[in-house]
């Protein structure tokens, strides 16, 4: 009787089979890798000449909200690195120029997503990484900050296929195999 308690209860602290070690690094993760490619399919699927264009004069150009999210993803991912980095996006003027830039940020935040794991994800860093950020001192989880990266690379994708479909183009999400 006792060895079989024994048995079951050491079967019991053994993963199961097919059961990932990482569930939360690995989801996000993966959540991360379908916006990333959303995002850069998105960027080359728009026209140059389109770049200039923004549906309403109060907002931001394409190629600016491009920019917006290589700079935001480059200061995020970079300072996780403890070594800030810029793309200097926001300075970019091409389609080529500013997709280039989009692709380096993810690179570098492909490098920090990777490294991740479910151990990792609660390390405190500091607060004032990423958006929103938090008063001097303050401090939240590797997971908040990735998780962050996510929602707002997300966001962002949102607002864009707008600007997608006014021009007659069909998101990536929506027609993924083209």
């Amino acid at each position: 009787m006792m060895r079989t308690f024994v048995m079951a209860l050491s079967l019991g602290t053994l993963p199961l089979a097919g059961q990932a070690a990482n569930p939360l690094s690995d989801e996000l993760r993966q959540i991360y890798t379908i916006v990333r490619g959303n995002l850069i399919k998105m960027s080359e699927r728009m026209p140059e000449a389109s770049y200039s264009f923004k549906p309403t004069p109060e907002i931001q150009t394409f190629l600016q909200r491009v920019a917006h999210i290589a700079d935001a993803n480059m200061r995020t991912c970079s300072a996780l690195q403890d070594h800030q980095r810029s793309v200097s996006a926001g300075l970019k003027t091409t389609k080529a120029d500013v997709i280039a830039a989009l692709k380096q940020s993810f690179e570098t935040c492909d490098e920090v997503f990777n490294a991740l794991t479910d151990a990792t994800a609660v390390q405190m860093v500091r607060g004032e990484i990423g958006s929103p950020p938090t008063p001097a001192g303050q401090t939240r989880t590797r997971l908040s900050q990735l998780w962050n990266v996510v929602r707002h690379s997300n966001e962002m994708y949102g607002y864009m296929s707008v600007y997608l479909r006014l021009k007659g183009i069909v998101p990536p999400s929506t027609a993924p195999l083209d």
